[in-house]
């Protein structure tokens, strides 16, 4: 009896055990639940996840308690009074709930025309009546802002509030507008809106930065990689970086001429101003285009053939 006795409790220390391990597997609803958000920019994504706490009828904005002094977080609801409001002014917000909100870029950008590198970021905010300060942490993983650390601290940008006419019952993320190298972000909740500008600097050097990469990593047999990089090039008119697509063209035709790449020749040599080279090497795209088996129909070869007549007439 004496050895049962003694045995029950380990027994039951490691069944408590096991079933821990267990619980750590289980997932259950959360009141505030996650989301994510994401936005290309050029060829730049950018993310945003976060956890959504709802209004539910609860004073969101407004003065912190009295005797509430630095910019440390008040957001524990396991400590906060129900008369406090829920994001006290002039102190630090995980712009969230649950896991500390993040913020990710897959390039360098300018936010509020401010440089941040590329990288993963905690987001936090010090809401004010009149002004927010947007906070890039160095720190994605840690809980909420509890252990948030100022020194870590990559980048704060300020950001104007706005009144919003229409209740926003969960705190949400958006992109809008949208341009070719910037997206605004809006922080919206309850009648509240705070907006900030996340800027690729320069989109058309980015792509190319990345293109010339792409070609540099493209395998040996690989012809449509570096003709789609010279493609891009001259279709956006990046002046700057003609000599280098040229080169690229001719690593695609040493690798396998095409019809399509004959004619991204000739169309480059076109927008270089070399019209009677432009024309000869159409020339040679129109007799591969027309060849048995090319697999191109005639109304693509009629195009072809109106493009370099049209610069048979700039001769």
């Amino acid at each position: 009896m004496k050895s049962t006795r003694r045995f029950l409790p380990a027994a039951a220390a490691a069944l408590l055990a096991l079933s821990a391990v267990a619980a750590a597997q289980v997932r259950t609803p959360r009141p505030s639940q996650k989301a994510s958000v994401m936005q290309t920019v050029g060829v730049t994504d950018l993310t945003i996840t976060y956890s959504r706490p709802g209004v539910r009828g609860r004073a969101i904005w407004g003065d912190p308690p009295a005797g509430a002094t630095g910019t440390a977080t008040l957001d524990d609801a396991r400590v906060r009074p129900k008369e406090q409001v829920i994001v006290p002014y002039g102190h630090v917000w995980r712009t969230g709930a649950n896991e500390a909100t993040t913020f990710t870029t897959t390039d360098d950008v300018l936010v509020n025309g401010q440089p941040l590198k590329a990288g993963t970021y905690s987001l936090h905010t010090i809401p004010g009546r009149d002004e927010w300060t947007i906070i890039f942490n160095g720190d994605p993983g840690q809980w909420g802002s509890f252990q948030y650390d100022e020194k870590k601290d990559v980048l704060r940008v300020k950001a104007k509030p706005q009144a919003a006419t229409e209740n926003q019952e969960w705190l949400l993320y958006t992109f809008d507008p949208v341009t070719e190298n910037s997206a605004q972000v809006n922080i919206r909740w309850e009648r509240l809106r705070v907006p900030f500008t996340v800027e690729v600097k320069d989109v058309k050097a980015l792509t190319v930065e990345k293109l010339r990469a792409a070609v540099a990593a493209a395998k040996p047999d690989d012809w449509r990689t570096p003709m789609q990089a010279a493609n891009y090039v001259f279709g956006n008119k990046v002046t700057a970086s003609y000599e280098e697509a040229m080169q690229w063209l001719d690593k695609s035709l040493k690798t396998k001429e095409t019809v399509g790449n004959v004619y991204a020749r000739a169309r480059g040599l076109a927008e270089m101003g070399k019209t009677a080279d432009a024309v000869a090497a159409g020339e040679k795209a129109i007799q591969l285009a027309k060849a048995p088996n090319s697999g191109v129909d005639a109304t693509a070869v009629a195009d072809l053939e109106k493009t370099v007549a049209g610069w048979k007439a700039k001769l």
